[in-house]
């Protein structure tokens, strides 16, 4: 009871938490660990964004087509969050998650057998959104399964099975290209297959109508409209689209600024590799203390830190200022990015966990499409200026995830040392 009365009253830390990654990893349910595979393998096999480029203009359609085709796929990545929050409450993570796979397997081959222009554009759409439907599902599964205490770090390997996924597609991509696209696109669609049977065999259906009325509570409003309502979930959701548009600009500003000073692009890929590195080496041990900090300083660092490392740039691009800047920023994805993953499995009701989740994924999607074009858009204007607007934008975001992450009310307690330790009070 005393670790209970001790805890900061602000803190995100539950029953459970300061764990690390082994003990965490013991202690989750196969549901969860088949889950975390399942994410894997569909991200070792999501070839097609990363390809999409060449393989238009492999068929014969110009760069120009070729790069709005890729705008339409993130487009869809968009549309394909918010539909997916909405299935996977409507029927289950499970359904959404074998619509989502099953759908895009058979989607992704169609393409193939696409000549014209507009037709692959609808297909490509169609693809990027049904294949997006499961992101949500696995969030709000992982939610729904995961001791409180212990949600954060699940959400780091949830990241690290992403991003190791994600470190592999494109070397298996360039094997499978060197054979035909042919190989290509049907291993995506196998990697697909795999993770719906994964799906089929290891995540529970949807609750019997006697529960599922257990479980949800009467509100007056429901679905999106239950989201929007949620104000403080509202700036939770401006400071990820916030944070969104000015981090991805290492990818649409920062190698332009770098050859405009007159370095070389080696410098660029020292600081894309160092930052993958670090994150994929760090990011789960660190979060076995970030876990237990108050939410208002992983608000605050997770999201600030992007503005300390923009404005150093914003000094001179010069090298020593390239690394130092990037490890700041890349710290900041560190400490922020497994709560900012968790914090809709923390805040949601259980019966909007899909929405909530699906909305930050749509926010996240919106960020990644619009910031390079924007970002471009006011280099080419104010030059090196652009990284201190970049700085601003991120302050900015900070402190809307300040007021807007908020301490997780109370959980249904499991014992009764827990319910000793609810009261008026301790919710926010």
């Amino acid at each position: 009871m005393s670790e209970e009365v001790d805890r900061d009253p602000d803190s995100a830390a539950q029953p459970g938490a300061g764990l690390g990654a082994i003990a965490t990893w013991r202690q989750t349910s196969i549901t969860s660990k088949a889950l975390l595979f399942g994410v894997f393998v569909n991200r070792l096999g999501a070839f097609l964004q990363i390809f999409l480029v060449l393989f238009m203009t492999h068929k014969g359609f110009t760069a120009g087509q070729a790069g709005f085709a890729l705008g339409v796929y993130g487009a869809g990545h968009v549309l394909g969050s918010f539909v997916g929050g909405w299935l996977t409450d409507r029927l289950s993570a499970r359904a959404a998650t074998l619509i989502s796979m099953l759908g895009s397997a058979a989607l992704i081959v169609s393409i193939l057998y696409i000549n014209v222009y507009w037709v692959i554009l609808l297909a490509v759409l169609t693809v990027s959104t049904v294949s997006q439907l499961n992101r949500p599902a696995a969030q709000a599964m992982l939610a729904e399964l995961t001791k409180p205490g212990q949600l954060v770090m699940t959400m780091a390997m949830y990241r690290l099975a992403i991003n190791l996924g994600t470190a592999v597609t494109p070397i298996v991509g360039v094997a499978l290209v060197s054979i035909s696209y042919d190989l290509l696109f049907w291993a995506e669609a196998f990697a697909a297959v795999i993770y719906s049977a994964i799906a089929w065999r290891f995540l529970p259906g949807k609750a019997a109508p006697e529960e599922a009325a257990e479980a949800k509570p009467a509100e007056p409003k429901q679905g999106y409209r239950a989201v929007l309502a949620d104000w403080r979930y509202d700036f939770y959701l401006a400071a990820v689209f916030l944070v969104t548009i000015v981090y991805c600009q290492y990818i649409a500003v920062l190698p332009l600024a770098i050859v405009n000073e007159g370095h070389s692009l080696w410098w660029y890929s020292l600081v894309v590799s160092a930052n993958a590195i670090v994150v994929a080496v760090f990011e789960v041990p660190a979060t076995k203390y970030v876990q237990t900090w108050p939410l208002r300083l992983t608000a605050i660092a997770g999201f600030g830190l992007v503005a300390v490392g923009y404005g150093i740039y914003a000094i001179a691009l010069i090298p020593v200022l390239l690394i130092v800047g990037t490890l700041i920023w890349t710290m900041s994805e560190i400490i922020g990015a497994p709560t900012t993953f968790a914090y809709p499995g923390m805040v949601a009701p259980p019966h909007l966990r899909g929405r909530y989740s699906g909305a930050m994924l749509s926010v996240f999607g919106l960020g990644n499409a619009v910031g390079p074009a924007v970002g471009v858009w006011l280099w080419e204007h104010v030059g090196q200026t652009f990284w201190l607007w970049a700085a601003g934008v991120a302050v900015l975001s900070a402190v809307c995830a300040r007021i807007g992450m908020r301490r997780p009310e109370e959980q249904p307690a499991e014992t009764p040392a827990a319910q000793d330790t609810a009261s008026p009070e301790a919710a926010t």
